[in-house]
């Protein structure tokens, strides 16, 4: 990854962070950004199944 690709990434990341922090609801902003990272890893052909964390009921 060249050095210019990681700045952004690393912008995004702080970004969204910085998102969830300033959310009046937290717990949907967190929702989204998992959304959001869902859709951007399965269009570079990554699954997510595997990397959900299982809730305990």
């Amino acid at each position: 990854m060249a050095d210019k690709e990681q700045a952004t990434a690393l912008i995004d990341v702080y970004t969204n962070l910085q998102r969830i922090k300033a959310a009046k609801n937290k717990d949907e902003e967190i929702e989204y950004q998992i959304r959001a990272a869902k859709a951007k890893l399965e269009a570079l052909g990554i699954m997510t199944e595997d990397l959900n964390i299982k809730t305990q009921p």
